[in-house]
């Protein structure tokens, strides 16, 4: 006796046939796209690196940009040998060139100890702090007189490069609290300012 349940079977497979097929064909799509089409290569920028719109982009290998190669390409224009003597003389002269120079060793100064520049402590002007204080000091102002001698355009060249601190030398007042502390004027400074 045939087992009927298989028979039935057998027959709604040869029925649905076209059906089975497309749905194995949806199925093997659909396992493509998930293990497949959807690996795709992402690039993520770090926040940190991005700065100010008119910003020049960060030169992160501008030193091996700018560099001589490390050395120049020998081209043989009578073959392999001519190429081996061309390096042998080469490097010979260079040999001699060295060895002809004299070494001459730096002589110590006087004064062991290097002049640093002229530093004062900007974070007396109020809203300076050390992120500031770093920023100022790539610029060149380490000095509260050389902030008290600003003008107004020394103010705006600084004040665009200053990033996420735009507009903190007008608003906190930096040129007139440093002419009070320059001019050693303490009530006035605290009068205007605060005690520091």
């Amino acid at each position: 006796m045939p087992d009927w349940e298989h028979v039935n079977m057998v027959e709604l497979v040869q029925a649905n046939w076209p059906l089975f097929v497309i749905a194995l064909l949806i199925g093997i799509a659909v396992a493509w796209y998930i293990f497949v089409a959807n690996r795709r290569t992402r690039v993520e920028t770090d926040k940190r690196d991005v700065m100010d719109e008119d910003a020049a982009p960060a030169a992160r290998n501008q030193a091996l940009i700018d560099s001589a190669p490390a050395a120049a390409p020998i081209i043989p224009s009578a073959g392999v040998g001519a190429a081996g003597a061309a390096i042998s003389t080469a490097v010979q002269e260079q040999t001699a060139a060295v060895e002809a120079t004299p070494v001459s060793l730096p002589v110590p100064a006087d004064d062991p100890t290097p002049s640093a520049p002229q530093t004062d402590d900007l974070a007396r002007i109020k809203g300076v702090g050390p992120k500031l204080r770093t920023m100022l000091g790539d610029m060149g102002v380490t000095t509260v007189a050389q902030i008290a001698a600003w003008s107004d355009a020394d103010i705006d060249r600084i004040d665009a490069q200053l990033g996420k601190f735009t507009g903190r030398i007008r608003r906190d007042q930096w040129v007139e609290q440093a002419k009070l502390i320059e001019g050693g004027d303490a009530s006035a400074y605290e009068a205007k300012f605060g005690k520091g």
